[in-house]
């Protein structure tokens, strides 16, 4: 019998935000935050403007997005490289729509447009994208549609 296979992984996040005062009032309050993992660095964050957050630090949302697009990406390269697929350039241009859902907001679409250029097969590796996508890890984590508009062309 095979083990399953399990990762863990750690972040801490300290409100700096405090230094500014307490939250005597919603609109009174600093919402600035540091987010680290081991190892790295320290990320600087706040919510997004519409609630009242810094628009030079990154938020939830896009930090969400952002490891969205990350998870796609590092899939793709994997199978990639596994099928002898070269990709010599990977841009994405994603959008998240937020809304009210049944009372709560909520992520309800995100949309990825990742353009690939690659060496080597194009029908393959147009599939190997469509892969990408569903195995996605923080995709299959999501309850919410991630729509995938790839561009796969040949490198020059």
């Amino acid at each position: 019998m095979t083990a399953v296979k399990s990762y863990h992984f750690q972040t801490s996040l300290r409100w700096t935000g405090a230094a500014a005062g307490p939250t005597s009032t919603y609109a009174g309050y600093d919402r600035s935050y540091e987010l680290q993992a081991p190892g790295k660095p320290v990320l600087l964050g706040s919510s997004d403007v519409a609630f009242r957050g810094d628009a030079s630090k990154y938020n939830p949302e896009d930090l969400l997005l952002a490891a969205l697009c990350a998870c796609h990406l590092l899939s793709y390269l994997a199978l990639c490289a596994l099928r002898g697929v070269e990709v010599v350039a990977y841009e994405d241009s994603a959008e998240a729509t937020m809304a009210a859902d049944d009372g709560k907001m909520r992520f309800t679409s995100v949309l990825l447009r990742p353009r690939c250029t690659i060496r080597g097969d194009l029908t393959l590796a147009r599939q190997l994208r469509d892969r990408a996508h569903a195995e996605c890890f923080i995709a299959n984590s999501l309850n919410f549609p991630v729509r995938n508009e790839p561009e796969v062309i040949a490198a020059t």
